[in-house]
C-alpha cells in the first residue's frame, strides 16, 4: 500500500490545484490515498530544505509531492511538483485538472486561513498545559548537572507536571550552560518542555514558580576575611531579591542550597525581597541529615533507610548541631524484636558517647568534612527530596530539617533563617514545636542563634557602609 504525501505553502495556488486533484483521485480510486500537510509561508523554505536534505532530494518550489510505501518505512519516492503530479495523474489515471487560476487563488487563501486556525488551536491547547518554570542560579556548578535529571524524571513534581528549566549564570560560563542544555535535550525527558540558558541578569526569574539558589563563594580565610565573604553573598542577594519580586510569580518558592552560607543567602533574600512570602524561602539541610543517617547505619551495621528523625539545628553550612535525641531505628537487628513498624531509640543502641562526640558534635568532625566535600549527587538529591516533600508532603511521622525564617520557636530569635524540625503537608510546612528539647540542646541552640544573628548583622553593616544614603 502506498500513500501520496502533499506538502506546500499554505497560501500557494499551485498547492491548491494539486490538492484538489489529489482529493478527486482519492474519492474516485480505491487504491489512491493522500496525506496533506500545509506549512506556514515563513517556515516553508526551512522545512523544504530539511526534508530534501534528509531524503537526498533536489526540489525548490511549492508544492512537493512524494510517495511513501506504508509497509516499507524509510525514504519516500519523490514525484516532484505540480506539473510532475499533473503528468502522473494523466499518465496513470487519464485524469486532468481544469482548475482556473482565480479558483486556485481563492482556495490558496482558504488554505492559509485554515492553517492559521489550526496553529492557533494547537497553541491554545498547549497554553492550557502551562509547564512549571524552574530557575537555577549559578547553574554551571556540578550540583545543577546532577539535579536536572532528578527534576525532569517526574518523581519530584509528579508524572503529569511538565517543567521548563532556566539555567542562569554569568557570561564566562555560557559554554558550560549550552553543553548542559544540549545534553538535557538529548536525554528527551517526556516532562521537560524546555531547557534554556540565560546570562542576562535583568531577564532572570521571569514567571518563576521555583528558584533554586546554588551560588557559592570559595572560602579561603587566609586570603580574605569572613566579613568580606559575607559581603559578597549579601551583594549577590541584593541583585537577586528585587528581580525575584519584579519577575517571578507571587507564590514563588525559593530554595537555598550550596556549600557555603545556605542560611545567610535565604536570610538576605528575605531581607532585600520583603514582598517574597517568608514561608516560601527555605534552606536545605537534607545533605547533613542523609550523611548523618548513613554514618549511623554504618556504625550499627544496618540499612540507612531504617534510621529516622535525625535533626539538624542551626547554620546548615556553618556551625550546626546534629541532634540524635529523637532519632529512631526501624528494622534494627537486636535481641528486642517487634512488629514491622517497631522502633528502637537510637541512643539506647549506641553506647560509645565518645564516638558520637567526635563524629557528630565537634566542628572538625569527619561528618563535617565529608558533607563539605560533596559537590554533586548528595546536595542535588537533597534539593530534589525537599521539593518533593514541599509539593507532595513528607512521610507523616518523620522529622525533616529545613532552614526556615524563625518566629521565635524553640526560643530561637526572630528574623534569621535557622534549621529546625518541620513536617510538610498540603504544599506547606509546619514547625514541629511539640518536640521536647533538653537543656543541653537549648544551650546549643542559643549559641547557634547568636552566630547567625551576628552573621546577619555583619551582612547588613557591610551593605550600609557601602550605601549610607540608602540606609538612611
Amino acid at each position: 500500500a502506498a500513500v501520496a504525501m502533499f506538502t506546500g505553502k499554505a497560501n500557494c495556488p499551485y498547492y491548491a490545484k494539486a490538492e484538489l486533484l489529489a482529493d478527486y483521485l482519492q474519492t474516485n480510486l480505491p487504491n489512491f490515498r493522500v496525506h496533506k500537510i500545509t506549512q506556514h509561508p515563513d517556515k516553508w523554505e526551512q522545512w523544504l530544505h530539511d526534508i530534501c536534505e534528509t531524503n537526498g532530494w533536489e526540489h525548490r518550489e511549492s508544492p512537493i509531492i512524494w510517495r511513501e510505501l506504508l509497509d516499507r518505512g524509510g525514504k519516500g519516492q519523490l514525484l516532484g511538483g505540480l506539473n510532475d503530479f499533473l503528468e502522473y495523474a494523466q499518465k496513470y489515471y487519464g485524469i486532468t485538472s481544469m482548475m482556473l487560476s482565480e479558483e486556485m487563488l481563492d482556495i490558496a487563501e482558504e488554505n492559509l486561513q485554515a492553517h492559521l486556525e489550526i496553529v492557533k488551536e494547537d497553541e491554545e491547547i498547549k497554553s492550557l498545559i502551562k509547564p512549571m518554570q524552574i530557575w537555577i542560579t549559578s547553574a554551571s556548578v556540578p550540583i545543577c548537572y546532577h539535579l536536572i535529571p532528578l527534576l525532569a524524571n517526574g518523581e519530584v513534581f509528579g508524572m503529569t507536571t511538565e517543567i521548563s528549566i532556566h539555567l542562569l549564570d554569568t557570561d564566562q560560563f555560557k559554554e558550560i550552560l549550552c553543553s548542559i542544555v544540549m545534553e538535557a535535550e538529548d536525554m528527551a525527558f517526556p516532562l521537560l518542555r524546555s531547557i534554556s540558558e540565560h546570562t542576562k541578569i535583568d531577564q532572570a526569574f521571569i514567571d518563576a514558580d521555583i528558584i533554586i539558589v546554588l551560588d557559592d563563594v570559595l572560602l579561603n580565610l587566609e586570603v580574605q576575611s569572613l566579613e568580606n565573604y559575607i559581603r559578597e553573598v549579601s551583594e549577590i542577594c541584593q541583585v537577586y531579591a528585587p528581580l525575584i519580586e519584579k519577575n517571578a510569580k507571587s507564590e514563588v518558592k525559593v530554595v537555598s542550597s550550596g556549600k557555603t552560607f545556605a542560611n545567610l543567602k535565604a536570610t538576605m533574600l528575605r531581607t532585600y525581597g520583603p514582598s517574597i512570602r517568608p514561608e516560601n524561602i527555605i534552606a536545605v539541610a537534607t545533605s547533613w541529615e542523609s550523611a548523618a543517617k548513613a554514618k549511623l547505619a554504618r556504625k550499627l551495621n544496618m540499612n540507612t533507610a531504617g534510621v529516622k528523625d535525625v535533626i539538624v539545628w542551626g547554620n546548615i553550612t556553618g556551625t550546626n548541631y546534629i541532634d540524635l535525641s529523637h532519632a529512631k531505628l526501624y528494622g534494627y537487628d537486636s535481641a528486642i524484636r517487634g512488629p514491622a513498624n517497631f522502633q528502637h531509640p537510637l541512643l539506647n543502641m549506641i553506647y560509645d558517647r565518645e564516638w558520637i562526640h567526635s563524629e557528630f558534635l565537634s566542628a572538625q568532625s569527619t561528618l563535617s568534612s565529608r558533607v563539605s566535600r560533596c559537590t554533586g549527587m548528595l546536595p542535588a538529591h537533597a534539593v530534589a527530596t525537599v521539593l518533593r516533600y514541599w509539593y507532595h508532603g513528607s512521610p507523616s511521622e518523620e522529622i525533616i530539617s529545613v532552614g526556615i525564617l524563625s518566629e521565635g520557636q524553640f526560643c530561637v530569635p526572630e528574623g534569621i533563617i535557622f534549621s529546625m524540625p518541620v513536617r510538610f503537608q498540603n504544599g506547606n510546612w509546619e514547625v514541629m514545636t511539640e518536640l521536647e528539647i533538653n537543656e543541653t540542646t537549648q544551650k546549643v541552640l542559643g549559641r547557634l542563634s547568636h552566630e547567625l544573628v551576628q552573621e546577619k548583622l555583619v551582612a547588613l553593616k557591610e551593605i550600609n557602609e557601602m550605601h549610607p544614603y540608602e540606609a538612611e
